[in-house]
């Protein structure tokens, strides 16, 4: 452990406890807010990053949870200041929240080195906050802990529990059917959504606050709690007891994250059957601490890894449920053996002995590894022609007999085109049809937003078709499932082999493999690309354009080229 902080050694003290003129002005604007000497001076100042929002129903109390980190602070001997961020909510943010990741990434990492901060506490939760927070904080790496926003309650429609996400699209296909009226789809709206917290599936939210506490930045147990269990508010406040001792202590988050802790988080990812998103989210993350995390190295940890929670959409339960039946650490704990645990994580203690008292207190819920699920991971990554960099599919949430499937390709050029054709019925499409579409990258779409699970055309599902197989360079909502291709790397907006696809071309998916190519020679394939075209530009100006020019593919993350890990950015100057 690094040498304890003095007074005089904290971050802060620069601002505040010099005999110069500079500081003599930070400190009169302090007691301008009504703060005294002994308030400030010689003291941890904390940040607490919050992305609270009226625009961000999930992130709703954290008005209050910002509120119970004060009190742990204080309790602590810290001051602490709440520092707004944005949200990254994935429900209202266009063209998504994927887009706005980075964003958010350099926001974090901005406001933690131009302020007098010692530490902070970063509350996020709904998809894209995690990783864009932790980003940041990686590229700072000041001392910090994560408190996720929690899932919220389960949903209800006349007696039926309803999962986030996962059943809007099994009821809106059941619509689009004309298997369901309009006034049961209204009660469904009314009743999916019931309180604060982030989706209570194990879509992206539940997944990537998972991956955090996995890689020890959040206490022990706090990726389980729902959003709106008073747990949630205890958990808080010692979050900001924490931060305090974390500051003197010097525990910053790359002396935390290291390959053997992202390494857990790969192998927790399957086992919980997480979102596909983790993927593109951890390789990000970890090129922030200077870690590569080929996506080889996820294929490698899945094939050994049980499916052994039972949760929607891969299984049956949601987050609360899990959260009663033990949570992750008890997941943790029945999947000891699998894992690196003596690694040290924020609350000083390791990995290990966090998790020493864990029990599995619903073993249907929380499964032994000797009754998984599945043998192994929930996701694999697929290589070939038309994916050379890679692709991603959640095998447990597909239709078995389609992993391995070959079929004529239906090709749509972007999101518009699928809209207004998808459901003509004369679309030339059968149930062996494979769904394709091009510009749902990170250049293409931008952002790579959740296109990747395309809607089963109409007159399909009149027959009875609820899965077909899909292939885009798109993302999907880790709340949803189907045979869907995803991640396709290099995307179609910048030449990679899905622009030279067309409709009739034989895709054939070998998922047993890991295989998933285009049936075309190399000669065509050659002439197609001689004849492409990239589209034109979609920004001119601002962060659009910045995006555009320096995001880097699916395989790498999708984050900046400059933001990755790299020489130090100094601190600033104190004039």
């Amino acid at each position: 452990m690094p040498a304890r902080k003095t007074p005089e050694t904290l971050r802060s003290w620069r601002w505040y406890g010099r005999d110069e003129l500079r500081s003599f002005g930070h400190r009169s604007r302090a007691k301008q807010a009504g703060l005294d000497s002994f308030d400030f001076t010689g003291k941890p100042v904390i940040g607490i990053f919050n992305t609270w929002t009226d625009l961000n129903s999930c992130h709703l109390h954290f008005k209050i949870t910002a509120e119970c980190v004060k009190r742990g602070v204080l309790q602590a001997g810290g001051l602490p200041f709440e520092v707004p961020v944005m949200s990254a909510g994935e429900m209202l943010t266009k063209p998504t929240a994927m887009f706005h990741r980075n964003f958010l990434a350099m926001e974090t990492e901005e406001l933690l080195r131009a302020n007098p901060l010692d530490g902070a506490v970063l509350l996020g939760g709904c998809d894209k906050s995690t990783p864009g927070l932790l980003m940041g904080a990686f590229s700072m790496n000041i001392p910090i802990i994560y408190v996720p926003c929690g899932p919220m309650i389960r949903g209800n429609w006349r007696g039926e529990t309803l999962g986030s996400g996962s059943d809007v699209w099994k009821y809106w296909d059941e619509k689009r059917a004309g298997n369901l009226c309009g006034d049961a789809w209204a009660e469904i709206e009314d009743g999916i959504a019931r309180s604060a917290g982030h989706c209570m599936t194990m879509g992206t939210a539940s997944t990537m606050t998972s991956m955090a506490e996995v890689l020890g930045l959040t206490l022990p147990g706090a990726s389980s709690i729902p959003a709106v269990d008073s747990a949630h508010n205890r958990m808080a406040a010692a979050a900001g007891r924490q931060i305090v001792e974390n500051v003197w202590a010097d525990l910053k988050p790359l002396d935390v994250v290291t390959a053997a802790s992202f390494d857990n988080a790969i192998a927790v990812d399957m086992a919980l059957g997480g979102s596909t998103n983790a993927i593109v989210h951890l390789v990000a993350m970890a090129g922030r601490a200077g870690i590569k995390l080929p996506l080889e190295r996820f294929d490698e940890i899945s094939k050994r890894t049980p499916l052994i929670a039972n949760l929607r959409p891969s299984g049956k339960y949601l987050m609360d449920d899990f959260y009663t039946a033990g949570g992750l650490r008890a997941t943790l704990k029945v999947m000891e053996s699998l894992l690196t645990t003596d690694l040290i994580t924020v609350n000083g203690r390791t990995l290990s002995e966090n998790i020493a008292d864990a029990e599995v207190y619903n073993s249907d819920v929380i499964r032994s590894l000797d009754n998984a699920l599945a043998s192994d991971g929930g996701t694999a990554v697929l290589r070939g022609n038309l994916a050379p960099e890679g692709a991603v599919i959640k095998v447990s949430a597909a239709t078995k007999e389609l992993l391995n499937h070959t079929g004529p390709a239906m090709v749509f050029e972007d999101y518009n085109d699928l809209k207004k054709r998808l459901d003509d019925p004369d679309l030339p499409v059968t149930k062996d049809s494979v769904l394709v579409l091009k510009n749902g990258g990170p250049v293409g779409a931008p952002g790579m937003p959740e296109w990747g699970m395309l809607p089963i055309p109409k007159k399909l599902l009149k027959e009875g078709i609820r899965d077909m197989v899909r292939v885009s360079d798109a993302r999907m909502s880790g709340t949803s499932y189907g045979t869907c291709v995803l991640h396709v790397s290099p995307e179609s907006a910048v030449g990679g082999p899905l622009a030279h696809v067309r409709t009739g071309d034989l895709i054939q998916l070998d998922a047993t493999n890991r295989q998933v190519n285009l049936l075309v020679s190399d000669e065509e394939l050659a002439s197609r690309r001689a004849s492409w075209a990239p589209p034109p530009p979609r920004y001119g100006r601002g962060y659009g354009k910045l995006y555009c020019e320096h995001v880097t593919q699916a395989h790498e993350g999708a984050d900046f080229d400059f933001l990755q890990f790299g020489p130090e950015t100094p601190e600033p100057e104190i004039h």
